[in-house]
């Protein structure tokens, strides 16, 4: 019988040139690309990636080392600033695979916007399960972490202080796939080789990465019959609650029996308070590493719940209100019993690990999932007051979101019947 787990044991051979060239050509101008191929010396031979996105799928990393490319009065970043394409591999076991890569950029991707405080983020199949900021970066990483334990597992971590043993022991705690870090501290690397298939890299120019939030880059998507998809990179440019403005709109209303057309202003009652502010920003930058539709909900430089990837907006709002449940229940049971939620029953016979749930589940309903207070972020306009009114029912105080929808108006309207606070970015935050 085949053994499914060799599979995942697998190195593909790499057969992608050393050298990359794409051109674009405007008549007899031409403006190329160039990149080189990334590997490392591992056990004393050059390795690239391990395998893409599944074993079967060869994969190769490229970074860019010349170009003159312009678009417009795009800036783009210059070739040769290197970052996350070339971090030192201090530690491999299995050496990195494309989804690795992946999922470290946009740790970084999300990690670039926060760089003033202690700050984690951990990232499972490109999307954030837990981020947050801390007076140290072992708390910033513990309120990641706990944010969404169970998803934690095996993700991508991305530190922007150098790891300290403190921050190294709580990670060990748990399993992960990457560490990212400028640096780490004597000892560290000692505690993570005791997990031998963790892969650890250096990023000793980390403190570069606010240089990378105003910077372009050609943003590629291959489609399914070879085509490309060529964009430029996502930004967000509000990074301030100055940038964020008050929610408004006027609405158009015509009388159809006089033909008149009318406009009624409506404008948010309630600006957020500073403390409501500092979760907008942090929110509105977390959500720029979100797959979307989304929605998240933050509490004090912390994800509560993140919902990903919907085609809904109430839906999204939905699982993430029910993830923030779910996490905060399981977190309570760690807390208590050092076990996960879904384990009580197992470890403690059906019948008193039912008992223990139910008390479980009793206070997280009281507790609302850890909900009353949150910031509510979304990546795009609510077409309708039923996506706010999720987060509302559950205790939101304040709301961030692009506006520009046809019923702003009534948006607008749901937040002042609740006396909840609302800002408008004036910038989508779509991330396919």
């Amino acid at each position: 019988m085949k053994d499914l787990k060799e599979a995942y044991k697998t190195i593909e051979a790499d057969h992608f040139s050393p050298r990359m060239e794409i051109s674009f050509i405007d008549g007899a101008k031409r403006e190329t690309l160039c990149y080189e191929k990334v590997t490392w010396n591992i056990g004393g031979e050059e390795k690239g990636l391990r395998y893409g996105e599944n074993p079967g799928q060869e994969a190769a990393l490229y970074r860019l080392v010349n170009g003159n490319l312009v678009l417009g009065d795009v800036e783009m970043l210059q070739p040769g600033r290197h970052l996350a394409s070339v971090p030192e591999l201090l530690q491999s076991g299995k050496h990195p695979g494309k989804t690795n890569v992946t999922d470290t950029d946009n740790a970084l991707n999300i990690l670039r916007y926060l760089m003033e405080k202690p700050t984690a983020v951990i990232v499972k199949h490109n999307n954030p399960c837990g981020v947050a900021t801390g007076s140290t970066l072992a708390e910033a990483y513990f309120r990641a972490n706990k944010a969404d334990r169970l998803a934690a597992f095996g993700g991508a971590i991305a530190l922007n202080r150098d790891c300290d043993m403190e921050t190294a022991k709580l990670i060990v705690q748990n399993y992960a796939e990457v560490v990212v870090a400028p640096d780490f501290a004597p000892g560290v690397m000692d505690v993570f080789a005791t997990k031998k298939n963790l892969r650890v890299f250096r990023i000793r120019n980390m403190s570069r990465l606010e240089e990378f939030v105003a910077k372009h880059v050609v943003d590629f998507k291959s489609l399914m019959d070879g085509g490309i998809v060529a964009q430029t990179s996502f930004s967000a440019n509000a990074r301030k609650p100055a940038d964020f403005m008050p929610a408004y709109c006027n609405r158009k209303i015509s009388d159809k029996a006089t033909g008149e057309i009318r406009y009624e202003e409506h404008r948010i009652g309630r600006l957020p308070t500073e403390k409501e502010y500092a979760d907008l920003v942090f929110g509105w930058l977390v959500e720029a590493g979100v797959t979307s539709n989304s929605v998240l909900y933050v509490k004090d430089g912390a994800t509560v719940g993140i919902g990903t990837g919907e085609q809904d907006r109430v839906g999204v709002a939905e699982i993430a209100r029910d993830k923030a449940y779910t996490k905060h229940a399981d977190w309570i049971s760690w807390e208590m019993y050092a076990k996960p939620f879904n384990d009580l029953r197992l470890a403690f016979g059906e019948a008193d690990g039912a008992k223990k749930q139910a008390e479980i589940m009793e206070r997280t309903k009281a507790e609302k999932g850890g909900l009353p207070g949150c910031a509510m972020v979304s990546d795009a306009f609510f077409p309708f007051r039923d996506g706010l009114e999720v987060g509302i029912r559950e205790g939101i105080t304040s709301v961030v979101q692009p506006g520009g929808a046809i019923r702003d108006w009534d948006v607008i309207d749901c937040a002042n019947d609740a006396g909840v606070a609302m800002v408008f970015t004036g910038q989508r935050s779509f991330r396919h």
